[in-house]
């Protein structure tokens, strides 16, 4: 029987991390078709989807309160929301793998950042590959998919690829 040395184990370790912190992925139809016609809950069991915020790039981010490097980037969302407010928004989907709605609406009450607060009633998050947070998708102003995002580039990191689309989308 062959045994993994610490070079195999090294190189698994590194690719696991390189997933895990800020991997982009490339999407196929079907993932496609999901993300622009998700239909999330918001926090008061209202439906809501992109189609209600065409017009605006949109970040679909999906997290819980226990993940700090999804709460690291939050400022920086909030940032953007207020430097471009008709053009950017936020949708803050709560998974549900440990985490409900009533955890969601404390953090949001006691955070107060300005974004879409929702829950995944409708599993879009497994049905697009989503296995770990922070995990993101966007959608651009036509409603269209434009890729997700796996793992978090850090604030600033985060913050500088979300400006670039923003530009890209509406210019300065």
């Amino acid at each position: 029987m062959k045994t993994l040395n610490f070079t195999h184990i090294s190189v698994l370790l590194l690719a696991f991390i390189l997933v895990a912190c800020g991997g982009e992925s490339q999407s196929n139809n079907s993932t496609e078709y999901i993300v622009e016609n998700a239909v999330f809950t918001d926090l008061d069991g209202n439906e809501v989807t992109p189609a209600d915020y065409k017009g605006q790039l949109i970040l679909i981010d999906f997290w819980e309160s226990w993940c700090g490097p999804c709460l690291q980037v939050f400022p920086a969302m909030e940032d953007l929301r207020r430097e471009h407010p008709d053009e950017f928004q936020v949708f803050a989907v709560t998974v549900g793998l440990n985490e409900g709605p009533d955890d969601a609406r404390r953090f949001s009450e006691e955070y107060g950042y300005d974004f879409v607060w929702l829950y995944d009633e409708n599993e879009i998050f497994s049905k697009i590959g989503g296995q770990g947070i922070p995990f993101k998708a966007y959608i651009d102003p036509d409603g269209n998919f434009i890729k997700i995002e796996m793992g978090s580039y850090g604030r600033e990191g985060d913050y500088n690829r979300a400006k670039e689309m923003i530009t890209e989308y509406f210019g300065e």
